[in-house]
């Protein structure tokens, strides 16, 4: 099972729509996926069409101890299962600021859920800070998705992330990488998308190849600015039903399609070392 925190500090950069779409994408392709709304906006609960002040159990309720997190889950669509968000979740960050233990309340709740037998992936949509949550999020994670949009400041935020999921991986959890950045809100039109992609690129093969982000690909396909992806949340819906043929359903089945080419490889390395 492959665990992916999806993150970025920076708001406004396709993260929840990434997380989105990315999870749809493989429950159609017949993977059993379980998104989690970290998010306190809980923006990744509605784009699926869950509104959580009807009453609906929240992952809050898992990080206040109050529900398991088999309690909080409820099926999306076929194959993709979410926890919602609400805002309460946003008192965790005051909640458990002096809780023992408080970066794996998250990994411990899904390691008594059992979710390794239960999912093939779960895919976390990480708030745009780099707080308790957050921190939750990456403790249980097996991997980093960045999502990132082409401009100048990116670089210095992506930075930040790496020397983030670096802090992490010494004294929370060994086994975490960053292993995609995810190109977003993309104009082909432009210099400066590829210039930034280009020194992204040249950066990671400089990498010390000891650091967590060393194996990190930057994803061939890019995600392009689309109208349709900005009008999909809106009708609670991921790009897959609202518009199948639009360029940003296009754009997020070649991202799930490496994605589960990385699966295959996984697996081939896993039975040779075997």
């Amino acid at each position: 099972m492959r665990i992916i925190a999806v993150m970025n500090q920076k708001g406004g950069v396709g993260k929840t729509t990434t997380s989105v779409n990315l999870a749809a994408g493989l429950a159609l392709q017949g993977r059993r996926v379980c998104l989690i709304d970290l998010d306190p906006q809980a923006h990744a609960s509605l784009h699926l069409g869950v509104d959580v002040s009807g009453g609906v159990h929240s992952i809050y309720q898992v990080f206040a101890g109050g529900k398991s997190f088999n309690e909080v889950v409820q099926l999306a669509t076929e194959n993709l299962w979410l926890a919602p968000a609400d805002l309460d979740l946003a008192a965790t960050e005051v909640e458990l600021v002096d809780a023992p233990g408080r970066e794996f309340v998250l990994k411990n709740a899904l390691a008594q859920a059992n979710v390794d037998g239960a999912y093939d992936y779960i895919v976390m949509d990480c708030p745009p800070s780099l707080g308790v949550l957050t921190v939750n999020a990456l403790t249980a994670a097996t991997e980093v998705f960045i999502p990132l949009q082409p401009h100048f400041f990116a670089l210095q935020g992506l930075s930040k992330l790496f020397e983030t999921t670096a802090l992490v991986n010494r004294r929370l959890n060994r086994g975490l990488k960053v292993t995609g950045i995810v190109m977003c809100l993309y104009e082909t039109g432009t210099r400066l998308a590829g210039d930034v992609t280009d020194d992204i690129l040249h950066f990671l093969s400089h990498s010390d190849p000891q650091a967590p982000w060393a194996s990190a690909q930057v994803f061939s396909n890019r995600i392009r600015r689309n109208i349709k992806l900005a009008e999909a949340p809106s009708h609670g819906q991921s790009i897959y039903e609202y518009a199948p043929v639009s360029a940003g359903a296009q754009d997020y089945q070649g991202l799930v399609k490496e994605v589960l080419q990385a699966e295959q490889q996984h697996m081939v390395h896993d039975r040779v070392a075997a």
